[in-house]
């Protein structure tokens, strides 16, 4: 719990940060640890705040990012991110008790196809600037709209992020297991080796 705070601004500065840098260095578009915190938090923080944890984070960064680019200050497309990362999350409660890798990284591929489907079909569905056409949501799945970078390119770097990052919070997590059994375990040898000695 004491790891929430610090996590959170830390992840809100590098969303800022990599979104103001991302228009000169392409691969920092999408390349965010924010899902794979969503899918990871249930195995640190306590069910609530693995929960709210990531939303939150993404609604603080979306509105100092907005206000920063001269957006709308909470625009209605924020709606679909948001569903989609409260996905994620659950998907990381169902995951809570696992400790396998596979399981995990897997989630985390399929968080981010699923994130990438909604997020880019809303824009379709949403957007004039798209046909609603099977062509037009390939557009919005592929290409995106001329002004832009093209969506596919979101999706690749949002897909490597997050496996990324998801291996990164289980080497983290496993390391720190391995710590906390050493220290127990010489903690419990320290009474022994006394008594031994005796």
């Amino acid at each position: 719990m004491k790891f929430a705070c610090p996590l959170f601004v830390a992840v809100v500065l590098y969303r800022i940060i990599a979104a103001d840098f991302g228009a000169q260095h392409l691969w920092l578009l999408d390349f965010s640890p924010l899902a794979a915190l969503a899918l990871c938090g249930p195995a640190i923080f306590p069910r609530r705040v693995a929960f709210l944890l990531p939303l939150s984070i993404l609604m603080i960064s979306d509105v100092v990012l907005n206000v920063h680019f001269g957006a709308v200050f909470v625009p209605g497309e924020m709606l679909p991110r948001y569903a989609a990362l409260g996905l994620i999350a659950m998907l990381g409660l169902r995951l809570r008790k696992s400790r396998r890798a596979g399981a995990f990284l897997f989630a985390s591929v399929a968080g981010s196809s699923a994130f990438y489907l909604i997020t880019n079909t809303a824009s379709w569905l949403t957007s004039p600037a798209y046909a609603k056409t099977l062509a037009g949501w390939g557009q919005a799945l592929t290409i995106g709209l001329p002004a832009y970078p093209p969506t596919w390119l979101f999706f690749r770097n949002s897909l490597v992020s997050d496996v990324c990052f998801t291996a990164a919070f289980l080497l983290s997590l496993t390391l720190v297991s391995h710590i906390k059994t050493s220290v127990k375990s010489s903690s419990l040898a320290s009474p022994l080796q006394e008594n031994c000695c005796d």
